[in-house]
This record gives C-alpha cells, structure tokens and sequence, in this order.
C-alpha cells in the first residue's frame, strides 16, 4: 500500500543534487544512509522551480528493480541525467532534444538494441582478447613513466587519467596527438561543473553557464569525429570508428547525430569511468599497506579488487529514468511520466546489500553491485575496464614495492560522472 509522498526538506534536496556535494563524500553518504531508512522514495522539489521535480531513490533492490526494468521505466523522453529547466531548454533549442548527446544510454527500445548490437561482440572478452598485448605494453609504458616521476606524484594526472584515454583512444582509432583534446572535451562533458575540470577558470558557474560550457564541448566532438568517420568510411580499418562509421540500422546508416552520439559515448565514458575506479583503488591501497603487500604477494585477489574498486567509487553516480506507468516504488505511488533518479552511489552503499559499505573490503563476496548498472542498458564496456584495470595493476604490483598517501586527494564537483581528480601518493621502486 502507498504511504503520503515524502518530500525532502530544502537543505538535503540542495544536497543531492549539488556538484559539490558529490565532492564531499562522506556528508553525502551519511545522507543517503539516513534516507535509505527513513525516505527511501522521496520527492524532490527546488524552491526556485530551477528543475523539474523528481523521485530520488537510494535503496539497492529499488534501483535493482527499476534499472532491471526498461519497459516501465524509460530513459526518454526526459533528460537521463539531472538538468535545470533552463538546460533543458538551450538543448531543445539547440538541437531539437531535450538532450544534447543522443547516444546509446538514452534510447529505448526498439532502436536502443539495434545500436547497442553494432558495438556489442567488439567489447566481448574474445574480442577483447586479442588486444590484451598491446593493453599491456601500454600499461608497462605507464608504470615507467609513474616510476620516473617519483617518488612522490598525482596518481590521477600521471597514470589513472592517461592510461585508459590512451587504451579507449587506440580502440576507437583517435591517433595520440589528438588525446589531450580528447581529455579536455571529455572534462567539458562530465566535469563541467568542475572548475578544475572544466578549463574555464571559474568558481560557481550557473546552471546556464555550464550547459553552455558542455554544448561547446559537445560540438567540438561532432565536429572533430564528423571528420573521423568520413576518413573511416573511405579508408575503413578494424577499428571502432569503422564499425561506427559504416553501420546500418534497418538497412540504413546511422543519422548524423546519432552516430556523433555513439563517436562521444565510447570516447568518454569509455576512459572517464575507468580512471575513476582505478584512483579509487589506488586511494585504498596506498592507505592500506597491508593490503598492498598482501596483493603483491597472491595476485589471485586482484579481480576482487578490481570489482570492489567500481563498486566504492561509483564513477556513473545516477541515471535519470521516466515512469512509462502508474508504479508503486518503495511504498510510494509513482504517475505516468514522474521523472526519477536512480542513484547509484547510495544503492552501491545499502548495507543490506553491502556488510560496511563504506569500508574497501577486496574480498567481498558476493559483490554484486550496481556500478556498471543493469538490464538492457548495463555498460558496454564493463570486461573492457575490468580488463584494464588488472592488467594495470599487475604492471604496478610489478614495479611499487610500497604505496603511501603524500597529501589530500580531492574528488570532483559532478553530479553525473565523478570521481578523483588529483591523488597525490609516494612511491617506492621494487
């Protein structure tokens, strides 16, 4: 039976959906443990009408459910991540979207699975498989860098944000030359609210600001990869980008925004995520040397590290989806086209899914979590950054005898895509 709609106080709805909250970690995650208990489906309305209402969800088996469940629950018509009204406006008005990205993690079905096919047996660990080579000479590549730079460096400029662009970069075809305008763009996207990210040198930007900020990038990567695919198709190769450029759908190639949707989907998420969970375990290690020397010595507890890295850090930290259908959620009534965010952060830290969320446990099991998502829409590329990040990390076990924090690390202002921008650590060379 539904109970009254509970709607959050002002100050904690200002939590959830400010970028900074995100950046401050552990206030955020005691939020989200007292309404996980108290308001597990509530209501969340601004003061200033800045965005639509939306229902926030924070228990893992209610965003279990309703990621599971892409009939019901619709990533369109709304936009998929949290936007002002007036962000949602300049992209209608720019592009005739309610979003400024059409890409596979908006689409539903039917045309979500036609696309998400295109891609799907190139990220499949046999294909995967073959590149595991040049993977690890990439990695090697890395660790020598990092050891050169020691002992004391940011992990996350000199290693975990380098590595998987380079990796991502390779697999779509984007020469080297062009990766640091990639990580630019890719910082516009997801890290837009982010001074530091963001390149624009400014404190409190306003919503529009931002949006304006994030269109600019989103032009750049049409433009730049506009001129990929017409190289891809006149000269195809094995690459991604080839596969992008040259698909059809129904028997016809893919309209120009979509395909530019797919080009800046696999460029981003496909680096910026990894990255964030390969700093996250790096942060854990380092302040646990134990644990680094236990890893070091049984290498078999790698792949446990790795899952609970991305389960920890949850670089994805929500989606958006819109209710298809009256819906009961949590003991709440949901309407016919209620917007609601499902948030994995919270859900990734529900103790009744998780024994001490909060504490990075490497032998968790099971661990089933929620930061790759679920359902139809679970990430393209999750073997692709379980491949990585091991690979990576047996590079480093190779070569770090031991790991040490060496100042604050700071996590980004972002609602959508977050994670660790600087990692400062000491190291010494086995």
């Amino acid at each position: 039976m539904a109970g009254a709609p509970a709607t959050l106080p002002s100050d904690v709805a200002r939590q959830v959906i400010a970028p900074e909250s995100y950046a401050e970690w552990n206030g955020l995650l005691d939020t989200f443990d007292r309404l996980r208990e108290d308001s597990p489906v509530a209501k969340v309305v601004a003061e200033d009408d800045s965005f639509e209402p939306f229902w926030l969800v924070t228990r893992y088996d209610d965003v279990m459910r309703i990621s599971k469940d892409n009939a019901t629950f619709l990533n369109n018509p709304k936009p998929v991540v949290f936007a002002t009204r007036q962000a949602t406006a300049f992209s209608r008005a720019a592009t005739g979207s309610n979003i400024l990205v059409d890409s596979l993690v908006v689409f539903d079905a039917p045309i979500h699975p036609k696309y998400r096919k295109l891609t799907q047996d190139w990220f499949m660990p046999r294909n995967l498989a073959r590149l595991e080579g040049e993977i690890r000479e990439l990695a090697r590549r890395t660790v020598d860098r990092m050891v050169a730079a020691g002992p004391e460096l940011d992990f996350v400029k000199q290693v975990s944000g380098p590595y998987p662009l380079r990796v991502v970069m390779q697999i779509l075809g984007v020469p080297p030359d062009d990766e640091p305008r990639m990580q630019m763009l890719t910082q516009q996207l997801f890290g837009g609210q982010d001074a530091d990210l963001s390149g624009s040198g400014m404190e409190n930007m306003t919503p529009e600001q931002v949006v304006q900020l994030v269109a600019g990038a989103v032009k750049s990567f049409e433009d730049y990869f506009a001129q990929l695919a017409a190289d891809r198709r006149a000269n195809p190769t094995d690459d991604v980008a080839s596969v992008i450029a040259n698909a059809t759908v129904d028997g016809k190639p893919l309209p120009p925004r979509d395909m530019a949707g797919y080009y800046i989907i696999v460029a981003t998420a496909g680096h910026d995520t990894t990255s964030a969970s390969t700093a996250g375990a790096m942060q854990a290690l380092a302040s646990d040397p134990e644990q680094w020397a236990r890893v070091r010595a049984d290498r078999s507890l790698l792949p446990g590290i790795v899952e609970e890295a991305i389960r920890w850090t949850s670089p994805v930290q929500h989606f958006m989806r819109t209710a298809a259908k009256d819906v009961e959620i949590g003991g709440q009534q949901i309407k016919a086209g209620d917007w609601m965010m499902i948030n994995y952060v919270a859900a990734n830290h529900d103790p009744a899914q998780f024994e001490s969320p909060r504490r990075f446990d490497a032998a968790r099991s099971p661990n089933r979590h929620l930061a790759f998502g679920a359902g139809a829409h679970q990430c393209l590329g999750l073997h692709l950054a379980r491949l990585e990040m091991r690979i990576l990390f047996e590079a480093l076990l190779d070569r770090i005898e031991t790991v040490a924090p060496a100042g604050e690390a700071r996590r980004a202002n972002s609602t959508f895509v977050g994670g660790l921008k600087s990692l400062p650590i000491s190291i010494s060379a086995a």
